[in-house]
């Protein structure tokens, strides 16, 4: 974990506060306006690994995601970085995150800071304010990870790699972009479907 204290990173942009810019409008009406970014923990062969996912609220698509063998700053600046550079680099994007220490750290805040990016958390000990990456956890836990067992790293890895680019953002529907897959919204968005 990242030694930076959160409420100084927090102190040194919001005036002591962790602003909640986002106040939960999730529905965001095109693609690159807001991004939201989370981590959970999953096992394999008898050792923790941290996803990371960078998720658009327009389509909810996942941009982006890392699984790591740390739930440091590192992962989650390359899972920022790859999600910013795939995209254009969007000017004027609005991250939301919950508070850990990855989020926080003074090297991630130095980041958005260079690239005019507008960090939004969640309130502390408010998970809700986070509810579309709560949500995806849940699901990539309940229809993949849960189910089964793996013995390596790269087990774990082919399995989340397949349900986020073979079936989450391809093939399953999400009720708030109007029962579409992340991919269908995008392409009616941009004309191409």
């Amino acid at each position: 974990m990242s030694t930076a204290k959160p409420e100084s990173a927090c102190r040194r942009t919001d005036n002591g506060k962790c602003a909640n810019h986002l106040q939960q409008q999730f529905s965001q009406d095109s693609p690159n306006l807001v991004r939201v970014s989370d981590i959970t923990y999953l096992k394999a062969g008898g050792k923790w690994y941290y996803p990371c996912v960078v998720i658009d609220l327009f389509s909810r698509k996942v941009v982006s995601w890392r699984l790591s063998s740390k739930a440091d700053t590192d992962p989650v600046i390359t899972t920022f970085r790859k999600a910013y550079g795939s995209r254009n680099a969007p000017f004027g994007l609005m991250f939301q995150s919950d508070r850990g220490t990855q989020y926080t750290a003074f090297t991630f805040r130095q980041l958005f800071d260079s690239l005019n990016v507008v960090q939004s958390f969640s309130k502390k000990g408010y998970p809700f304010a986070n509810a579309v990456c709560e949500c995806f956890f849940k699901y990539l836990k309940l229809e993949e990870t849960n189910r089964r067992t793996y013995h390596t790293f790269y087990e774990l890895y082919l399995s989340v790699f397949e349900y986020i680019e073979g079936y989450y953002n391809s093939r399953r529907p999400h009720g708030s972009p109007g029962y579409l897959t992340p991919n269908e919204t995008e392409n009616a968005y941009w004309g191409h479907g």
